[in-house]
């Protein structure tokens, strides 16, 4: 405090900082050490580095190893109110597209709740850390083809939620996993093809 002229607040919130990023670590009665394992930082994704589709598909490559299995887990164990509540984020869905909306908040919504059906909090803590950059239509902006508009294109992505949904509710994991994995395969496909189709505009 003496050394940088500033307040203990400003010295505590910097110690926090520092902890959060795995660079120091406190002793309750001792104070506050330089961690001995820096290289053990806590895993972080720089949302400014996602407004390039490079960064983008990587997250959703990630998504493919971690939310298909989400789903499986998802089939095996969801309870009634559960799978309740995926099918009325899937509603949620069909109803901001109508309005003519792009279904950001309620698609994460639908993956949120899929993560909770797992009964693992481990994936909706994961999801929760990602946020909306999961979707990725919220992370780089990019135009939806000009014949049709965004609608067609909302629907092609719900049709694959319903398809999720159905395996979930059938509690078939193996069908779940597929339709998951196809799900973020196509949607990498697709989200390249507009990119691309942006770009060349």
């Amino acid at each position: 405090m003496e050394a940088m002229g500033v307040s203990r607040t400003v010295v505590r919130e910097a110690i926090a900082a520092l902890r959060a990023e795995g660079l120091v670590v406190t002793r309750q009665g001792l104070g506050a050490f330089v961690a001995s394992d820096v290289q053990r930082r806590p895993f972080r994704i720089d949302p400014d580095g996602l407004r390039s589709i490079g960064e983008v598909l990587n997250i959703m490559e990630l998504r493919m190893a971690i939310e298909a299995e989400a789903a499986g887990f998802a089939a095996e164990r969801a309870s009634g109110a559960q799978i309740s509540a995926i099918g009325d984020a899937l509603a949620q869905i069909e109803v901001a597209i109508a309005r003519g909306e792009s279904a950001i908040d309620e698609d994460f919504a639908f993956h949120h709740a899929i993560a909770d059906a797992t009964a693992n909090p481990q994936f909706t803590g994961f999801l929760e850390y990602l946020g909306r950059f999961i979707i990725p239509r919220q992370s780089v902006r990019v135009e939806a083809p000009p014949r049709g508009g965004q609608r067609p294109y909302l629907e092609t992505i719900q049709s694959e939620h319903r398809a999720i949904f159905s395996a979930i509710r059938a509690h078939d994991a193996a069908a779940a996993r597929e339709a998951m994995r196809r799900h973020l395969v196509n949607g990498r496909e697709r989200y390249r093809k507009l990119a691309s189709k942006s770009a060349d505009g």
